[in-house]
């Protein structure tokens, strides 16, 4: 993965934002964290260019992850977001509808979402290894 890529990573659960942020660090990706959507949606505004993908829970407070989902694939149509949610149909069918490239259930396995993400960020490398 020669380049090192931003993600942006906004969950209200401080266990599971923690676990995913250190995760992501020492597989040697540069990861921002945000607890809520509102002030995962100003990070992300301030510094959009900076950033290589997005994970979101859906159900949060202040501004939700569908409406977040909303927002950024309004203005960056081709930015990559995942939605994590532990809330069943209907939350996945809004971000389903919001545009997220991927909606994946709590609990989920760290390698999956992973490899989720690789898929994301160079579609290349999967088609290649297969």
């Amino acid at each position: 993965m020669g380049k090192t890529y931003r993600l942006l990573i906004i969950d209200d659960n401080e266990e599971l934002l923690v676990a995913l942020a250190t995760f992501f660090r020492l597989k040697e990706y540069r990861v921002t964290t945000a607890q809520n959507g509102l002030d995962g949606l100003k990070v992300f505004e301030n510094e959009a260019e900076k950033f290589d993908l997005l994970i979101t829970d859906l159900v949060m407070p202040h501004v939700s992850g569908v409406g977040l989902i909303s927002i950024i694939k309004g203005r960056y149509p081709d930015f990559p977001v995942i939605a994590i949610t532990g809330f069943g149909k209907v939350p996945e069918d809004l971000a389903a509808e919001a545009k997220a490239d991927r909606i994946i259930r709590k609990p989920f396995d760290l390698v999956e979402i992973e490899r989720i993400v690789k898929d994301l960020l160079d579609p290349d490398v999967r088609e290649t290894a297969e």
